[in-house]
């Protein structure tokens, strides 16, 4: 019988101060459970195997010599986990208020628990919305605009309305984000872990719908408040690999979930929409740079267009960036 109640796995990829700062705020708010961390680190050698050895010498450290993205190293975590449930946490996280103490207290009193998220917070304090989502759809992914979800926060096309109950009550959902998702440990090995498919994007929306696909309920914790900083472990928060790649997981869970045709038909819909968007940014360009907003509607422009060149299938990178090694991942790990 395991000796801990909670495997935290948080996986490292050139975040070093992002890891020590969210272990510092897990140590100081988390006080009513027994719990382990591991910290995965995806090749990047940046010095966060010595820093955790000084100031976190119990916490786990496995260093992977590739990089093997998100849902892979997750997975690498997890065969080093001796608790019964799991949490996955991305390391530009900080935790407020015992968040961790009362996500665990909740999931022990939820009806068959599949996925359960927090509420995560920008850095500015302000929702991020993304936190809870629905499953995606053609509509909801071509209408995908900050204006439409600004103006109608609570529709069911974006899956996020229980973030507006304003009862801080759990509730059931669709999705939660993998920035912060707890689940049991059986559970996870049922439904088949994170699919090794995704590299980076679209693991958690794969992950939740396995847990519904298995008969379970996803949930969201109001109470439980964590900062998500964004962006720390990639820095391309706003770059056009961040939106290729994640049309591409996106386009890869539609294939797996609805069928080849349906995702052929999430493409086309997305040139349709990308066009649609460049020739708005045209109409608008002046208007904008009037009001100072050149780099904003440049940034949107490269968007828009990296967008329109994976509809086309122009960005072939992106279908070899990176597949599974047959050979598995044991062999290429160290632990300390």
């Amino acid at each position: 019988m395991s000796s801990v109640d909670l495997s935290i796995i948080i996986v490292n990829y050139h975040s070093a101060d992002y890891v020590v700062k969210c272990l510092q705020s897990i140590r100081e708010q988390t006080k009513d459970l027994k719990y382990e961390v591991i910290v995965v680190d995806n090749a990047s050698y940046d010095g966060c195997r010595e820093r955790l050895a000084r100031d976190f010498p119990k916490v786990r450290y496995v260093q992977s010599d590739y990089n093997l993205g998100f849902g892979r190293a997750n997975n690498l975590g997890v065969r080093h986990a001796t608790g019964a449930v799991l949490l996955f946490l991305n390391p530009d996280t900080e935790l407020k208020d015992r968040a961790v103490d009362r996500l665990y207290e909740q999931f022990c009193r939820l009806y068959r628990p599949g996925a359960v998220g927090c509420r995560l917070l920008n850095s500015d304090g302000s929702f991020q919305t993304s936190c809870v989502q629905s499953f995606p759809t053609i509509l909801n992914q071509v209408l995908d605009a900050g204006a439409l979800q600004r103006h109608f926060p609570k529709s069911g096309l974006w899956g996020s309305s229980a973030l507006f109950a304003g009862d801080g009550m759990t509730a059931e959902v669709e999705m939660v984000s993998g920035a912060c998702l707890m689940i049991r440990r059986d559970v996870f090995d049922r439904i088949g872990n994170f699919s090794p498919e995704y590299f980076m994007y679209g693991e958690d929306v794969d992950l939740c719908f396995k847990t519904r696909q298995a008969g379970l309920r996803n949930y969201y914790v109001a109470d439980s408040v964590i900062v998500h900083h964004g962006g720390g472990s990639t820095n391309h928060s706003l770059s056009n690999f961040t939106s290729v790649m994640m049309r591409e997981a996106i386009h890869l869970f539609l294939r797996k979930s609805r069928g080849g045709l349906y995702a052929a038909f999430y493409r086309v819909g997305l040139i349709k929409a990308a066009v649609a968007r460049l020739a708005i940014l045209t109409v608008a360009r002046p208007f904008l740079i009037a009001r100072g907003k050149k780099g904003v509607w440049s940034a949107a422009v490269r968007k828009w267009l990296a967008i329109l060149r994976w509809g086309v299938g122009l960005e072939h990178w992106v279908r070899h960036y990176d597949h599974p090694r047959s050979s598995g991942i044991a062999d290429i790990t160290d632990e300390t």
